[in-house]
């Protein structure tokens, strides 16, 4: 199994299973005399896990990190930086009456096809478990950019039809972070919840969409052709579990404006260059031009309901089933950290190449 990589100069490398030992990584290309802080990265594992409020899945991990390498008196050494994170609230057995099925807008089907099995229980590489991974090097990545003045954040503006109407520049971090729906409004905040609530109810699920806005970010970054700065940006994006679409700047609205609406006219101001607009969200031409980069990431309703539906096992066989086991009613919530550590490693990648 090919693509459990990404990155040039920064590489990130996953490996483990939902229902096995461990989920863990590899991160190589990290520079050395980094000092690097545990707690922060707690906190991030945190804003990830399962649990933490009655809006997400029941399954309890601790999510704490082992590094096996890469770090000595916690400053980076410049080697490979290895890393595990223990799965401990394995519940195979809520597995065992899919194990012979095809779940509708799963791998089971794909995985089978390719690989010849459908994987571990709870979907085996292709469960979000494997995020943690992502996190942890994020976090990382996180904090050699915040070294750096760059600093990305990522808040929820919707959920199903729910939607957040806020300027990006208006946007409350602090109570993003208190909100379980990870919205920094508190009116829509609460509508977000009742309406989460109500499909969990209802045995069902809803999807959403995250933003994401980087500051700090300085003129040069990305590398022409196929190697732009958005490029990278929507790949990493499309690469997070149940993600079905990313836009940046003005995204799909800009094709319904005029060019000369359209049009980032540039200023100058105490020898600064900047943009009156930023339909461009912050990159041009593939490289980026010193104002905020800033980016939508759509994510699809979890396909584990507990909801009766029909479907065919693995000898063609048509079946009912209702699904069992601990699921998220809508994933967005928890996609934050996400999205936000990989743009981290995808920005910290073009940074190393620009160095």
């Amino acid at each position: 199994m090919a693509g459990n990589s990404i990155g040039k100069v920064l590489v990130l490398s996953t490996f483990g299973e939902s229902h096995g030992a461990c989920i863990g990584g590899v991160l190589d290309g990290y520079p050395a005399g980094v000092i690097i802080d545990h707690n922060h990265l707690q906190t991030e594992l945190d804003r990830r896990r399962p649990g933490r409020s009655h809006l997400t899945s029941a399954r309890q991990e601790n999510d704490k990190v082992e590094f096996l390498s890469g770090i000595y008196k916690n400053k980076t050494l410049g080697s490979p930086i290895a890393f595990i994170v223990h799965n401990t609230d394995k519940k195979s057995s809520d597995y065992d009456n899919l194990k012979d099925l095809y779940r509708p807008s799963h791998s089971d089907y794909t995985y089978a096809f390719k690989y010849g099995h459908s994987g571990m229980p709870g979907g085996g590489r292709s469960s979000a478990r494997e995020t943690v991974a992502r996190v942890v090097a994020g976090a990382l990545a996180k904090q050699f950019l915040r070294k750096h003045n760059i600093f990305i954040n990522g808040f929820v503006i919707s959920i199903g039809n729910i939607v957040l109407d806020k300027k990006t520049n208006n946007i409350d971090w602090k109570y993003a972070e208190k909100s379980p729906v990870c919205c920094p409004d508190p009116e829509v905040s609460e509508k977000m919840i009742k309406y989460i609530e109500r499909i969990m109810e209802e045995g069902d699920s809803t999807g959403g969409v995250v933003r994401c806005i980087i500051k700090g970010v300085a003129c040069g970054l990305g590398e022409p052709v196929f190697d732009k700065l958005h490029a990278d940006l929507g790949k990493a994006m499309l690469s997070i579990n149940a993600v079905k679409g990313f836009e940046y700047g003005s995204g799909f609205d800009g094709a319904k404006m005029v060019g000369s609406e359209h049009n980032d006219t540039f200023g100058i101001e105490k020898d600064v260059i900047y943009t009156h607009t930023n339909y461009s969200g912050g990159i041009q031409g593939g490289i980026s031009n010193g104002m905020d980069i800033y980016f939508n990431v759509a994510f699809k309703p979890t396909p584990t309901v507990k909801k009766e539906q029909t479907t065919i096992n693995k000898k063609g066989q048509t079946k009912k089933f209702i699904a069992k086991g601990r699921h998220d009613p809508c994933v967005v919530p928890r996609a934050v950290p996400v999205v936000e550590s990989m743009a981290a490693l995808v920005i910290m990648d073009h940074f190393l190449r620009a160095d």
